[in-house]
């Protein structure tokens, strides 16, 4: 071969090696964070801290309830 063929070659090899790196980081991408679903994760311990608040609050209701010190007035329109 001669130097000109040698060149065309090592260009031509050059650009597939580069083709097949933006090909595979594109196929070895993590999909978008546009996932129909929230992080499964996440959405529990959301759901924990829900859980944990409106426990807060039933407890502070109980507590109202028991001490007596709750007046209830039924008044008619």
């Amino acid at each position: 071969m001669n130097k000109e063929k040698r060149w065309f070659v090592l260009l031509g090899l050059n650009a597939l090696a580069i083709l097949t790196m933006i090909s595979w980081q594109s196929w070895a991408a993590p999909p978008a964070a546009n996932l129909p679903f929230a992080n499964a994760v996440t959405q529990r311990e959301q759901m924990i801290q829900y859980l944990k608040e409106s426990n807060q609050l039933l407890k502070e209701q109980n507590t109202l309830l028991r001490s007596g010190k709750l007046k209830v007035e039924i008044v008619e329109k």
